[in-house]
This record gives structure tokens, C-alpha cells and sequence, in this order.
């Protein structure tokens, strides 16, 4: 089978972020097929052009025999407000609708678009034409609704664009995957999706690294190099964006100023990293860290080093139906998870016994919280660990669900010209 993926942020080599689709499409290629990924030139946390691409339109980089992406020009300043970030979208809208066109020239047997962008649909959806292939869509997040909850979307005009164009792309695509239960929930009770049409793959963790690192791992020496040998860290792995909102970690960690064992670990960017390192001057923070980006095998390493994982988001009702990908992380390095995030990531950490539950944007919660689990024993710390990792192994491993994502795509490609038909017929309606 030969598939078409457009993913905005597929990631670089060793680049560092959410790898979900390197780590598929890696295992797909080890099962006999070809994937080309349609993808941004720009970072995905800031936007930043690398020097290999500048002067280019697009640029053609073999990842492996079977595995090619093909990078477009998306305008730059993704990290500097939505404004910046819409025309980063757009522009890659066009720009990954040309590469398609005439730079992935090869005959396809599906079309695979991941979201957000949600724009990445306009893409899909000319190719699809054009190509006369089938289109599975994929809703990583609820997009405009997460938006316009977090106040980065504002335009009324923009809103109801974005909302037509869900419908339309939804209604077109011949399966959509979603990877939380709350989105397959939402899409089939608030956007009347017929439920046979939503199907759940869902983010996962990636034990062959994880193991892998903790065969012959040197804990002591890496946190002696990171500077944390004696202390308590709590780690947080990903974006410094608006959606994050940091802020509460940084507000925690100087009401346990009291507490010099802990220690909170930031590792990642984004467009809130520079204001979260000025307060963290300001307040005189002697207890938070900061750490660049680090590639996926390695923030294995950083993970296994602390004591906890935390994963943290701003307090809107959208995010209650996100999972946070840096949480599969944590439970298969056996961290227990500090979860800031209500809804089904809660239901999560509390049905896997892995940890516990803060309400968003309260501080004190969060840092009565770590005093209790200071004042614990640690055989808690351990088995919470063992939980998360043992739950994610029966029911997140990033190999099995891989798998069952190769089963969607030959199924929706098995029915060939026919799933092209009746991926059009319902947009004669619109």
C-alpha cells in the first residue's frame, strides 16, 4: 500500500515534539509499505525556518528507503500570536497543495490528514479530488472550539469559516479518527457523525524506546549532570504555549519555597518560554529549571531522571477531552503523573492508578499535593510507576495501535473508486 500523509508538524530527525506519526509510519514501512508526508518547513514550536531550507519552496528528504517528506514553505512567526499562526496555516495550505500536485507524483492507494491545523483539510481535500483517492481525516484536537476557549480566536468571521469547514471535511472524508473517547463523543452527539464513520485510535507510548533506555540507563550519573542529584524533580516534557499555561507551574513552585528538595524541570519551547523565564527571574526562583528541546530518544532520559511527570494545561472545558501525549511518556518510563488537566486525561491517571488528579489553575492544590506524596513513603512513588506503566502497556503500546491504524487505511483503500464515491456524494447536500 502506498500512503499520502499531510502532517504540518511531522517532525525532523531527531527533532524533539510529538512523534506519533514518525513512530507510525516507521512501523508501517517495516510491514512492507511506502509513505510520503506532505509537511512544514517551519518548527513546530517556533516557527523558525531551518538554513538547509531557506530559498526553497520545498525540499524533498528521504527519512528511508520507503519513507520520503516533502517539505513546503509555511510563512514564518508560527509562535508569535494566532495572527502569525494563521498565516503559517494558510501558507502551508497552499504551499502543501502545490507539493502535492507536483512533487508526490507517485500513485496512491489512501490520503491520511492530521489535524490540528484544521486547514490541513483544503490540502486533503484538492489532493483527494485531483488524486481520486479516499480521505481519512484525523482530529487531534477540537479545532476551532480549543481556539476560541483559550482566547486565541477571536474573529467572527474566522469562527464561522472554521466551524462551515469542519462540517464540510468531516462530512467528506470516508473515516475520521479520533484519539479520545470525548472527540468521538463530540463528534457523533454535537456534530451528528454517523458513529460507524468514527473510529479511535488513540495517542500512545512508545515502549521500544522507553525499555530500551531503561536496560542499561545511569540514572545517577545524567542527574548528576542535570544538577538535580539530591532533589525531587517533577518534569514536564512539551510546548510552552498560551494553551499550556505554565504560569501555574511556576505559581506552585515558589509557594514550595519552603520544600529546597523539589525541584520542576521544563523541557520544550514555545511562544510563552521567554515571559515563563523572566517571572521565574523575577520571583527569584531557585527551584525551576529550564531545559531546550531534546530529540524523542533522548527526553526519554530526562523523564527517567525525575521523580514525576507532570502534565499541565490551561482551565477550558475543551481541553477535559484531550489526552496529553507527554502522559504515555511518563507512565512507560513508570513515573507517576501529576495530572492538571480535568476530564479524560483524569479519568486516565485515575483509572490506571498512576497518580493523581489537580484541579487546573490552583496552585495550592497542586503544591498540598507534592508535600503529600514528599511526606509518603516511597514504595507509593514505585508502584503508582508500575501501574501507569503496566496500564499503558495493555492498552496504549504505540506498536499494537500502529497496527490497528494499518487495518484502517487497507480497509478504506480496499474500496477503491467506490470509497472515492461516496466520500463526494454527501458534499452535493452541503
Amino acid at each position: 500500500m502506498n500512503i499520502l500523509l499531510i502532517h504540518q508538524n511531522f517532525l525532523e530527525k531527531n527533532d524533539a515534539g510529538g512523534s506519533r506519526f514518525n513512530e507510525m509510519t516507521r512501523i508501517w514501512e517495516e510491514q512492507g509499505h511506502r509513505v510520503t508526508v506532505l509537511a512544514g518547513m517551519g518548527h513546530h514550536a517556533t516557527g523558525q525556518i531551518p538554513e538547509r531550507y531557506r530559498g526553497k519552496y520545498t525540499y524533498v528528504d528521504r527519512y528511508s528507503e520507503n519513507r520520503t517528506v516533502i517539505r513546503s514553505r509555511a510563512a514564518a512567526g508560527q509562535s508569535k500570536g494566532f495572527l502569525g499562526r494563521l498565516l503559517g496555516y494558510f501558507s502551508f495550505t497552499v504551499s502543501s497543495t502545490y507539493a502535492g500536485l507536483f512533487k508526490a507524483r507517485e500513485k496512491y492507494d489512501v490520503i491520511v490528514a492530521t489535524s490540528p491545523p484544521l486547514f490541513v483539510g483544503v490540502t486533503a481535500y484538492l489532493l483527494s479530488l485531483f488524486k481520486r483517492r479516499p480521505l481519512v481525516f484525523e482530529v487531534r484536537d477540537l479545532w476551532p472550539e480549543s481556539a476560541i476557549d483559550t482566547g486565541m480566536l477571536t474573529n467572527s468571521l474566522l469562527i464561522r469559516f472554521a466551524f462551515w469547514f469542519e462540517r464540510f471535511i468531516y462530512r467528506y472524508a470516508r473515516r475520521i479518527n479520533v484519539v479520545t473517547p470525548a472527540f468521538r463523543q463530540a463528534l457523533i452527539e454535537k456534530k451528528g457523525l454517523e458513529p460507524e464513520k468514527v473510529v479511535m485510535i488513540p495517542n500512545a507510548a512508545d515502549f521500544s524506546m522507553s525499555d530500551e533506555i531503561l536496560r542499561d540507563f545511569d540514572r545517577s550519573a545524567f542527574r548528576k549532570k542535570l544538577g538535580i542529584a539530591d532533589k525531587v524533580a517533577i518534569i514536564y516534557v512539551g510546548a510552552h504555549g498560551i494553551a499550556n499555561h505554565l504560569i501555574q507551574v511556576l505559581e506552585t513552585a515558589d509557594l514550595l519555597r519552603d520544600r529546597p528538595e523539589v525541584v520542576f524541570m521544563l523541557v520544550g519551547d514555545g511562544a510563552q518560554k521567554p515571559v515563563l523565564q523572566e517571572e521565574v527571574e523575577r520571583l527569584r526562583l531557585q527551584n525551576v529549571l529550564f531545559f531546550d528541546p531534546v530529540p524523542k530518544q533522548e527526553i526519554f532520559r530526562y523523564i527517567l531522571a525525575a521523580d514525576f511527570g507532570t502534565s499541565v494545561l490551561k482551565k477550558v472545558d475543551t481541553f477535559k477531552t484531550v489526552y496529553s501525549n507527554k502522559t504515555f511518556d511518563y507512565m512507560a518510563c513508570k513515573r507517576p503523573v501529576l495530572m492538571v488537566i480535568d476530564g479524560v486525561s483524569r479519568e486516565l491517571v485515575e483509572q490506571a492508578g498512576c497518580g493523581r488528579y489537580i484541579e487546573p489553575e490552583d496552585p495550592a492544590a497542586f503544591a498540598a499535593t507534592i508535600r503529600e506524596y514528599l511526606d509518603a513513603d516511597r514504595k507509593k512513588w514505585i508502584e503508582e510507576g508500575e501501574n501507569g506503566y503496566r496500564f499503558a502497556k495493555e492498552n496504549f503500546d504505540r506498536e499494537v495501535l500502529a497496527m490497528k491504524y494499518l487495518r484502517l487505511l487497507e480497509e478504506v483503500a480496499g474500496a477503491g473508486a467506490s470509497s472515492f464515491q461516496q466520500n463526494i456524494q454527501p458534499n452535493r447536500h452541503e
